[in-house]
């Protein structure tokens, strides 16, 4: 019986750094966040040791948040981390000074930094400058601990994820390019559903085609959702205007209209999984009663980003590896407070 989460090691073998994308993570890299998730979920007493007990890390947001938030002060915190939260108008963030200047302060605080921010340039930009790990809790590129989550519900519910089929209904944004490349990289094939003019990146799209040729999973992009959904083992969808997009609000409600997961649309699935990421406007992209239905797992989902997140936390401040891999790139190598007490 697992005693204390210290007993949780990965394998020797080059870590990440930082977590701005998806795609920073190979398919042996998911499968093991995913499986320390779990068993996070499983032993809650695990954390009892407080392995983060020491750390602090700084949590930036740029938008609003409930579940991000929430999941990582409350994660780090039972973990036994300390975080200082702040808003993006508190430090001027590319505006009161440079971003390289902000994360060069910052990393002098902390052992760690979570950003949500709205750029991804943004985010590339401090981690960049930064001594310490960054981690992206969202941008308009990418949304990785939501699409790590949302594994993790599959897991839960459907066991085995390759040959499995998740269909995303609505707006190729964010989350539907982080899961687009963590399907590619577990098996998991990954069918997207969107209006002409609203498909995800072409970029983001070959390369989860590339990573799909080598794990056995199909990518695959329709504008037709009646047929996408069909024999969906999980569907999936999110607004139709995200943080960002607020002023296309009515022309999103046009181009999105036949898009809806709607009870109708299920047919062609019904056993299959309703997923959304939250916030939900229900009567819009999702129907009252799919989404509050039997086969929703949307609150599973949420609360699943908490433990995906104490999962990547720990790799990121616990791997020994980790911090070696950071002092290999050149990054100054900040004394520990076992060393501070030795120092003469």
């Amino acid at each position: 019986m697992l005693s204390s989460i210290r007993r949780v090691t990965y394998p020797p073998r080059p870590p990440f750094d930082h977590l701005l994308s998806i795609a920073d993570l190979d398919a042996t890299g998911v499968d093991e966040l995913i499986e320390h998730a779990l068993e996070l979920k499983a032993r809650p007493a695990a954390v009892a040791s407080l392995p983060l007990a020491g750390t602090s890390v700084a949590l930036v947001f740029d938008r609003p948040s409930l579940r991000t938030r929430v999941s990582f002060e409350i994660g780090i915190q039972r973990l036994g981390g300390l975080t200082t939260t702040l808003a993006g108008r508190d430090i001027g963030l590319g505006s009161r000074e440079p971003i390289a200047d902000i994360a060069a302060t910052i990393s002098r605080y902390v052992d760690a930094i979570v950003m949500r921010v709205v750029s991804h340039d943004t985010l590339s930009q401090l981690a960049a400058a930064a001594s310490v790990p960054v981690l992206n809790a969202l941008t308009e590129r990418e949304h990785p601990c939501q699409a790590l989550a949302d594994l993790l519900t599959l897991r839960e519910h459907l066991g085995a994820l390759p040959g499995r089929q998740l269909v995303f209904v609505g707006d190729g944004n964010n989350v539907c390019h982080s899961l687009l490349l963590a399907g590619a990289a577990v098996g998991l094939h990954v069918r997207v559903a969107t209006p002409p003019g609203y498909a995800p990146d072409p970029e983001i799209v070959a390369q989860a085609t590339a990573t799909a040729r080598r794990s056995g999973a199909r990518i695959e992009l329709s504008h037709d959702p009646w047929a996408a959904v069909d024999g969906a083992d999980a569907v999936y969808t999110d607004v139709w205007a995200s943080m960002g997009d607020e002023a296309e609000a009515g022309l999103r409600r046009r181009a999105f209209a036949g898009f809806q997961v709607s009870r109708k649309l299920l047919a062609g699935a019904p056993e299959a999984l309703v997923m959304h990421c939250l916030p939900a406007h229900r009567g819009e992209e999702v129907e009252a009663a799919v989404i509050d239905g039997p086969r929703s797992v949307v609150f599973d989902q949420a609360e699943n980003r908490l433990h995906v997140q104490q999962a990547v936390m720990l790799r990121l401040l616990r791997h020994p590896a980790t911090r070696l891999a950071g002092r290999s790139q050149g990054r100054p190598e900040r004394p520990t407070i076992a060393r501070v007490a030795a120092l003469p």
